[in-house]
């Protein structure tokens, strides 16, 4: 931890918050603090603004070539480092080594396909209907940005994000998440090392989210907003973007159904409800949460379901051989309690796990609950936990509807061999993404997002640049 920055990073330096105010961060599996690191307040965020707001005109001007080489450098130092980025990510978050490897792997290529997008950012002409004028069309910066991170996946959501506004050519105010502002930290001074000029890229780590980033939002001089984490939030951030009618992209909550079908391939489907539901210890937006199953395979597949997730190992992400490390925090930890309490009381069989694991940390095992109230809470509920809960249904019609029955709308998932029934019954779904036959859909080449509640935008893929830029129109008469 020694080498880790723990200070603010505004204009390519490294800086202690105005008034001193420094915050901890804790390791979820022991409950102890890992460091303390700076606290910023609204004088902080205001320096970051500035800063931001002075590079972005120069910055904009950089040639797209350049810009794509500095994110390919940094792609390819936070491949080099993957092992320490992947502890660092490990002590302050708990996800084991292993998955934490992979998380620094997928960050590492959001660099890398934006390094790519850079120089393919492209326009229009024409001769408009009339005859009278040509049509010269180019695409431009939309200008300073405020980033806003979740805890869940601190290293890729944040190459998710500062990705495409680096290839853009837009200035940022990146706010970590505060449970995980260490690899925030880190991304930082790779790119600083990378060449990024400063100013192009502000980090401010603070445990006063709401003193930050209201002020920002509402001053007119931030031009965009990307956030991702809770619907709730997004909605108070939308309400605080409106004054000032700054461009917003959302990535927010799901509920994702999962669906399997009596045809189904079982192996596949219990494959795929491993990934969906037992990514990131369930932590995720993306996990499945509503396991729907055809009531002729409902039996055997919550059987091999609680087999496999009972077989889990638990315990600190940097034990060898742990597969799932502890929740976030404590909060965390008493959300997902409270929910299978409530499912179990509604009349919930718990066929594996259920009970919180005694000691230290934030640990909760992987739980298979069947026979799940349509009333349970965890219903309408993101549980973010290692739990799946299992309802039956009979037939197409049915259980379309009872997965749509959501606010949420980010993804789901589905099992079937048959041709036609697949594209029948992804079309119908009230979702941004489908997993058909997989439970992993999140890839920097394909677009991420949602409908309805769960977002607005897309991340990632060739559209995951048009978030951070606004196209010009130039009207030259004909001669």
């Amino acid at each position: 931890m020694t080498d880790t920055p723990t200070q603010l990073f505004i204009g390519g330096a490294w800086l202690d918050a105005v008034d001193g105010a420094t915050m901890p961060v804790d390791d979820p599996a022991t409950g102890e603090i890992l460091c303390d690191i700076a606290d910023a307040g609204p004088q902080d965020a205001r320096l970051a603004e500035e800063a931001a707001v002075q590079a972005q005109q120069e910055w904009a001007r950089t040639a797209p070539r350049a810009r794509s080489e500095i994110l390919r450098r940094a792609y390819e130092i936070i491949l080099e480092r993957t092992d320490e980025l992947a502890h660092l990510m490990t002590a302050e978050m708990g996800k084991p080594l292993a998955e934490a490897r992979g998380e620094v792997a997928y960050a590492a290529e959001f660099f890398r396909w934006f390094s790519e997008e850079a120089v393919r950012i492209d326009g229009g002409a024409g001769v408009l209907p009339d005859g009278r004028n040509r049509m010269l069309l180019s695409r431009r910066p939309v200008g300073p940005c405020l980033l806003i991170t979740p805890w869940n996946f601190p290293l890729a959501m944040g190459t998710r994000k500062i990705g495409p506004a680096i290839a853009a050519g837009c200035t940022m105010i990146l706010k970590p998440a505060p449970q995980t502002p260490l690899s925030s930290l880190a991304l930082a001074a790779i790119l600083k090392e990378a060449g990024l000029p400063d100013g192009v890229l502000n980090v401010v780590t603070t445990s006063r989210a709401g003193e930050v980033c209201e002020p920002l939002l509402r001053g007119g001089r931030i031009r965009k907003l990307s956030f991702t984490g809770s619907t709730a939030v997004g909605r108070l951030l939308l309400a605080q973007s409106a004054e000032a009618v700054v461009r917003t992209s959302m990535e927010l909550g799901g509920n994702a159904p999962f669906i399997v079908f009596e045809d189904a391939d079982l192996d596949k489907a219990v494959d795929g409800a491993m990934v969906a539901k037992m990514r990131n210890m369930g932590e995720a937006c993306t996990a499945a949460n509503r396991f729907f199953l055809h009531h002729s395979v409902a039996e055997e597949f919550g059987r091999r379901l609680a087999e496999r997730m009972g077989a889990l190992v638990v315990g600190p992400g940097t034990r060898d051989g742990v597969e799932v490390g502890p929740l976030i925090d404590r909060t965390g930890r008493g959300k997902v309690e409270a929910l299978v309490a409530d499912a179990v009381e509604r009349g919930a069989r718990v066929l594996v796990g259920g009970r919180t694991q005694e000691g230290p940390g934030c640990f909760y095992p992987p739980t298979v609950l069947t026979d799940v109230s349509p009333e349970s809470r965890l219903m309408d509920t993101e549980i973010f936990g290692p739990v799946a809960a299992i309802l039956t249904f009979d037939d197409e019609d049915e259980v379309i509807r009872r997965a749509n029955d959501t606010p949420w709308g980010l993804v789901g998932y589905v099992f079937t061999e048959g041709l036609d029934r697949a594209l029948r019954v992804s079309e119908r779904l009230e979702v941004g993404m489908v997993g058909l036959n997989t439970g992993l859909v999140s890839n920097p080449a394909a677009p991420f997002g949602g409908v309805k509640q769960s977002g607005l935008g897309r991340e990632g893929g060739r559209v995951g640049i048009d978030e951070f830029l606004e196209y010009q129109y130039l009207a030259v008469p004909v001669r």
